[in-house]
């Protein structure tokens, strides 16, 4: 989802029958795209991982000493001999995604091998949600709620095109900021371009309010389970963490985000000649007709989605830690649930929204099989990115990494220190735009380091997410970008002359957040 995140569901959220839908590329047009395209995450993380062993054949092994709670204590790193033979280490590359997946930490030597006695340090958990988390996805677009009420919304505003966009731009940021809305956008550039060129405006204002509007709300997530809850998972703190200072980044980040779009939009439509893509006589087509009313049971499918997403939020919050302090025992009814019992909770709404949705069995089990398969991608890049850190940890070289990233922060301001994690993860989003596979091999590493910086893991967290989604706003890596351009047929280098305010004053105004959230801790 930007994952922009990285799952593809829109084969389920089809344009609507009353919109017509963009005309398709010309044939040549993807043959010329794959030839320049960047490796995939797969590829990227082989890679990573080969280059992650030889350096660790290199470089001395070493150790911290912990906390009780595991955590480094700054200063104590000493050399330690290599624990494993050649041999052996050869074995812990070849079995490293296997270990990535269910490799178990033995509790006396910290090995990680799956036939070990100790904690799960696979990340099973996060696999087994992901693929859960898409069944309910391709099942809540199945349904055809979600599209019908976008549809209903873009006709009741269409008089008013700058609460069109206002609301479109509104809805598709808050998808984003709790579930990582992004790839689904791509079902619905059929509905809302037609519609833009109706009203006056044109195609950029369609992707700006799509890309941007969704994307704004990746980069201000707040419990979006793709970044936030899986980054948060890896550096061992509760997705709810830092949560306050998200909401404020988000509500900032996305009015900024409206206002940059109605700015562009109000002048275009006042002055065509100002367009950057230009409006031909094609493109100036009558509004569509009106789509059918919602029904009943649109109206309680919504309610359901969203009720769904509100009590994730509420059974992953650390209400004690937000009311009474962080030192606070947890209320009595706080639910503390984190990924397997969120895995469970996406499964049973997936089965009941298919129910009331009208899916029969047999459609209702394709659909899930579907959603599952839709989502493989994102779960083995989680797998291949965990299987680096398991070299790293056999060979006793995470702990060397985080001496040399220590002496880098020593006497950093923790100001400086957020603005840092965020620079640095930067390049490393362009390479990975995968953001949960981004999170599951930068998180073991960065959330350390908050400790040597004297700052919140949460704040790391939220750092690396802002990285993740300024990058997926314009980096050509990734689907939903280049996706959303050809089905709107803007050009890429129009795009970013559009956007590079935004994302100039959107990067000054991440680094003011993070250097405030550290200053106030």
């Amino acid at each position: 989802m930007a994952e922009t995140t990285e799952h593809t569901t829109a084969e389920t959220a089809a344009p609507p029958e009353h919109a017509e839908p963009p005309s398709p590329p010309p044939p040549d047009e993807p043959k010329t795209a794959r030839t320049m395209r960047f490796p995939s995450a797969f590829t990227v993380l082989v890679i990573v991982a080969v280059i992650v062993w030889v350096i660790a054949l290199i470089i001395p092994s070493g150790q911290y000493r912990t906390t009780k709670d595991g955590a480094p204590i700054p200063h104590t790193y000493h050399h330690v001999p290599k624990p494993l033979t050649f041999g052996q280490s050869v074995n812990n590359l070849m079995l490293a995604p296997v270990n990535g997946l269910y490799g178990i930490k033995d509790a006396k030597t910290g090995q990680v091998s799956a036939d070990a006695s100790g904690e799960l340090y696979g990340a099973a958990e996060v696999f087994l949600f992901v693929l859960a988390i898409g069944a309910f996805i391709t099942v809540m677009m199945a349904t055809g709620a979600l599209g019908h009420g976008i549809e209903r919304l873009a006709f009741n505003t269409r008089k008013k095109g700058w609460l069109l966009i206002f609301s479109i731009m509104l809805v598709f940021s808050i998808l984003g900021s709790v579930e990582g809305f992004a790839e689904e956008t791509l079902g619905f550039y059929g509905l809302i371009v037609p519609l833009m060129l109706a009203l006056g405006y044109d195609r950029m204002v369609a992707v700006g309010t799509i890309i941007v509007g969704a994307g704004v709300g990746v980069m201000g997530a707040t419990v979006n389970p793709f970044s936030i809850g899986i980054a948060s998972g890896f550096a061992n703190i509760g997705i709810g963490d830092g949560f306050g200072l998200r909401l404020i980044m988000w509500v900032v980040l996305t009015a900024v985000a409206i206002w940059y779009v109605l700015r562009y939009a109000r002048r275009v439509r006042a002055d065509p000649s100002k367009s950057l893509v230009g409006i031909s006589p094609d493109d100036r087509q009558p509004l569509a007709a009106e789509p059918p009313a919602l029904t009943s049971r649109d109206k309680l499918l919504l309610y359901l989605i969203a009720l769904t997403f509100a009590f994730m939020i509420f059974s992953i919050m650390p209400w004690s830690g937000i009311f009474s302090g962080p030192n606070a025992a947890p209320y009595s009814w706080e639910l503390d649930w984190w990924f397997p019992e969120l895995t469970v909770l996406f499964l049973v709404a997936t089965v009941v929204l298919g129910i009331v949705g009208g899916l029969r069995e047999a459609e209702l089990s394709q659909q899930i099989a579907k959603g599952a398969g839709d989502f493989i991608y994102p779960a083995l890049v989680i797998v291949l990115a965990r299987g680096v850190t398991v070299i790293m940890n056999n060979t006793e070289t995470t702990d060397t990494v985080l001496h040399a990233c220590e002496k880098f922060v020593t006497g950093a301001s923790a100001g400086a220190f957020a603005i840092g994690i965020f620079i640095v993860n930067l390049p490393l989003a362009f390479l990975i735009p995968s953001t949960s596979g981004h999170a599951t091999l930068a998180m073991p590493i960065m959330a350390p380091l908050a400790s040597f910086a004297n700052v919140d893991k949460s704040l790391v967290v939220t750092a690396w997410n802002a990285a993740s989604g300024w990058m997926n706003l314009w980096v050509p890596t990734t689907a939903v970008v280049m996706g959303g351009l050809a089905l709107a047929k803007v050009g890429y280098d129009k795009y970013l002359r559009f956007l590079w305010p935004f994302l100039a004053i959107t990067f000054v105004l991440i680094c003011a957040f993070l250097w405030i959230g550290a200053a106030i801790g």
